[in-house]
């Protein structure tokens, strides 16, 4: 019966289904925040909204059934247990912030949609790489932060007074949003040499720090598709040995019968 269970649970038609139910489902979710629509067809909704979440309960169920206690060892298991959990929270005042936490079923696709997955397994893998880059990036925002206080601070404390007004104005010019015409421009009014601070902070920041984080990540998916890759040749030749060792055993049984 398990083996049954497992075959039904892990087959590829069942799969597609849960996935058309979370896109579905996803739907479902956005049309509630309409008034109108739920005027309408909140009844109906709703109904569906219960329908395809006690779905994914039984599935979920299946799952456990199936697995036991290999599936607290899945991180994606968990993953998809926790999204659940959260959308059976009771829909009472104490819990009413938490209940709109039911959008995260829609995450469900990153655990189930294969090519989903593995674009989030590199994000994980790179975040070592990651949190080493964002700790140089800090100490740099805050040598410039601390720099651009005492330059500035005097002529625009709007921007400059404090350094938690600093380092705020110079995330905004790493986002490169209104940094020419809305700061550096009017301080360059008052500090004509002012161009060479804040170019040096963005090649620095923008430039080189930022595409440091994307090179970190796209590094970590390439090596994951390599070591996939390799898995997948392991794989193929843990079959091939073991059909030509099965193929013979049959031509080592015939050549004893013929004798």
């Amino acid at each position: 019966m398990k083996d049954t269970i497992q075959a039904f649970v892990e087959h590829r038609v069942v799969q597609r289904f849960i996935i058309g139910l979370i896109v579905i489902n996803a739907i479902i979710l956005g049309m509630e925040t309409s008034k109108s629509l739920m005027q309408a067809y909140g009844y109906w909704l709703t109904l569906a909204n219960q329908i395809i979440l006690y779905t994914f309960v039984v599935e979920l169920l299946l799952r456990f059934f199936v697995y036991r206690l290999r599936f607290f060892t899945q991180p994606w298991s968990l993953f998809d247990a926790a999204v659940v959990l959260i959308a059976l929270i009771p829909a009472s005042q104490a819990f009413s912030a938490l209940r709109a936490l039911r959008v995260l079923r829609v995450l469900r696709l990153l655990s189930t949609v294969p090519t989903m997955r593995k674009v989030i397994e590199g994000l994980l893998s790179a975040i070592p790489g990651i949190a080493s880059v964002a700790s140089i990036m800090l100490l740099f925002f805050y040598v410039f932060a601390v720099v651009g206080t005492h330059l500035y601070g005097a002529t625009f404390p709007q921007w400059f007074g404090t350094l938690g007004n600093t380092m705020y104005t110079l995330f905004q010019i790493m986002t490169l949003e209104s940094w020419s015409m809305g700061i550096v421009r009017p301080v360059m009014e008052q500090h004509p040499g002012a161009w060479a601070f804040f170019v040096v902070y963005i090649l620095i920041t923008t430039f080189t720090m930022l595409n440091l984080f994307i090179a970190i990540i796209v590094n970590a998916m390439h090596s994951d598709e390599d070591k996939s890759a390799k898995e997948d040749r392991l794989e193929m030749k843990r079959v091939l040995s073991e059909e030509i060792s099965a193929m013979e055993k049959r031509l080592l049984a015939e050549i004893s019968k013929r004798r």
